[in-house]
């Protein structure tokens, strides 16, 4: 008997080092767990083609949990679920955020120009240029950027990017902007980095809503899914997860929550939170 059947794992923070890189000790210790007969799942604030490059370096078939529970895909393509956030809702959501029209993308499940919505670049620049560069291919500018709704079906999310004071104000804008019943809000924090994430998505989406779904579709207990994240994203999935870890590396209000902490995510946290569970003596890499 496996001590578990379901491992979910985040990408950046997490799996993702500081290099932006998966250590070979990380990579060794999901390959084996995968092997020894426990389903891997990725789950990630990232939208799926900008996780895949990661993902596909684990070199073996998987599903991936991406914009924080929006989607459900395989690395093949195949859909399991979308949780898409309303094209009304976003729209009315635009009208009430004038203040931060700098600092949103709306974003679209397409792989093509447009699936990333935006005004301007300048207050972006100042915090996600590295991903503004990789993903300049599928960025569309349009003024006002709600123009684009009704285009492309729903969005998947409405994503605000700044330092995190700013995201900090956005947060405060968004809990007075009467949508709460109809949006779900999550925040990603990396205070390294001066970053804030605030992803606005249909009520009730989240990773732990969609780990969730598809713990119940593979007919596995929550005793018997482990999660392992970094951040505020990762809270629902961590909650549901009967084995959580929580990565050295997080904030301090994270790691008070009681979830079982690993190392560091430069310090093969993964890993070493693999080996604990299933009881194995670390590997050399």
């Amino acid at each position: 008997m496996l001590p578990i059947r379901l491992l979910a794992i985040d990408l950046d923070g997490t799996l993702v080092n500081h290099q932006f890189q998966i250590s070979p000790a990380d990579l060794a210790a999901v390959r084996r767990v995968h092997e020894a007969g426990v389903e891997v799942i990725v789950a990630t604030g990232r939208r799926h083609r900008f996780a895949m490059p990661m993902s596909d370096q684990l070199g073996f078939d998987h599903w991936l949990i991406s914009s924080n529970g929006a989607i459900t895909r395989s690395n093949k393509g195949e859909d399991f679920h979308r949780d898409l956030l309303p094209t009304d809702t976003a729209r009315e959501l635009c009208r009430a955020m004038q203040d931060f029209r700098g600092n949103i993308v709306l974003t679209f499940d397409t792989d093509a120009k447009g699936a990333l919505a935006l005004e301007r670049l300048d207050e972006l620049n100042t915090v996600i240029q590295r991903w503004l560069e990789k993903n300049l291919q599928y960025i569309e500018f349009v003024v006002p950027v709600e123009n684009c709704l009704g285009k492309n079906g729903d969005p998947v999310q409405a994503m605000f990017c700044g330092t995190i004071p700013r995201m900090r104000q956005a947060l405060k804008a968004l809990a007075s902007a009467g949508l709460e019943e109809r949006v779900m809000v999550l925040r990603t924090e990396y205070p390294e980095r001066d970053l804030s994430i605030v992803d606005v998505l249909n009520q009730g989406c989240s990773k732990g809503h969609a780990l969730e779904r598809w713990a119940h579709y593979r007919n596995i207990p929550r005793e018997q899914v482990m999660a392992i994240g970094d951040n505020f994203n990762d809270i629902e999935m961590l909650e549901f997860a009967g084995r959580p870890y929580i990565m050295g590396n997080a904030s301090e209000e994270l790691r008070e929550r009681g979830w079982s902490i690993t190392a560091s995510n430069s310090e093969h946290g993964v890993a070493s939170a693999i080996e604990q569970v299933m009881g194995w003596v670390p590997a050399k890499v």
